[in-house]
């Protein structure tokens, strides 16, 4: 019997891929970085919606909101073992001989500290999170397509720091977060479609100010395309083109204006509606504006009162 290995050892020599093949268990057919399996950590799971990122040795379950790596889907697979026991397993099913350079994945490549999502859960959970969201006033709107994604990063010497954060999911399952510190994105970046009216659509650079034109606009039936980033407008475009409406929320600066001018030279029939925000670089920054004035106004009105003396009556 060889020598167990560390943890360490086992997450950097270890396959999430190879693994599943030698369980029984096969990726549905589907492009990009990320496997998609049927999960078997569920049984009621028929849609596929267990991924797998082996480049960066990283689960996702989309069913619980539970991921990890190697290790952790040992523990979450087989829960009646112990984690020296799950550390055996793993080996043992990988065959992966201690002190031997046997190893699944190719060549290795330096590691880099990388996000790991622990869990997802509803929004309204956590009250930092809560009160991020008021101060840009756009938290009701958020109920319905915003998570609160729980986090952590690893280093090289496999030390993690826990996160959380707000989070919006994109079409290639990767996570949009923010929280009042940090803005990034864990997985990969893609674009973001929420898909309502077959012919209008309206396109945003980012979730906060989809949120923010939501609020102004409860009953809009669009189609809504959000980059992410900019650098996604030439994915933007093409999606766009399956639409013969198209309102351009854009910020109000030297890059939004520029990202704009492409898409209309793309689409020349859309429509830039930024002037809904002018004097302010994007929505978001007109309703957290409109939002301090009522604070202030509400203050004014208090103070009023407060200075006014009712006669006393039996």
């Amino acid at each position: 019997m060889s020598n167990l290995l560390t943890a360490k050892e086992l997450k950097e020599r270890g396959s999430i891929v190879e693994l599943l093949s030698r369980l029984g268990y096969q990726p549905v057919p589907k492009r990009g970085r990320e496997k998609m399996y049927v999960s078997m950590l569920r049984k009621d799971d028929t849609d596929p919606s267990f991924s797998v990122n082996d480049e960066l040795g990283v689960w996702f379950d989309h069913g619980t909101g539970k991921g990890g790596n190697i290790i952790d889907f040992g523990l979450a697979y087989w829960k009646h073992l112990g984690f020296n026991e799950v550390v055996r397993k793993l080996q043992d099913t990988c065959q992966i001989e201690s002190g031997t350079a046997t190893t699944f994945k190719p060549e290795k490549k330096p590691r880099v500290p990388y996000h790991i999502v622990e869990q997802v859960k509803a929004l309204g959970t956590h009250p930092a999170i809560t009160t991020y969201l008021k101060t840009r006033g756009i938290f009701e709107t958020a109920k319905k397509c915003l998570r609160e994604v729980y986090y952590y990063l690893e280093d090289d010497e496999g030390v993690r720091k826990h996160f959380f954060a707000a989070g919006w999911q994109n079409e290639s399952s990767g996570w949009e977060v923010r929280n009042k510190f940090f803005k990034g994105c864990i997985g990969r970046k893609d674009i973001t479609v929420i898909r309502g009216h077959e012919k209008k659509a309206a396109i945003f650079e980012g979730f906060i100010d989809y949120l923010s034109w939501r609020f102004e606009n409860p009953e809009a039936d669009h189609s809504i395309i959000v980059l992410n980033t900019i650098t996604m407008l030439t994915r933007g475009v093409e999606k766009a083109k399956a639409y013969s409406s198209i309102d351009i929320y854009f910020d109000r600066d030297k890059q939004g204006f520029l990202a704009t001018k492409e898409f209309l030279k793309s689409l020349p029939y859309a429509t830039d509606r930024s002037k809904a925000y002018e004097g302010y670089n994007d929505y978001n920054d007109k309703i957290k504006a409109q939002l301090n004035e009522a604070v202030v106004d509400e203050r004014k009105t208090s103070e009023f009162f407060s200075g006014i003396k009712v006669p006393f009556e039996r």
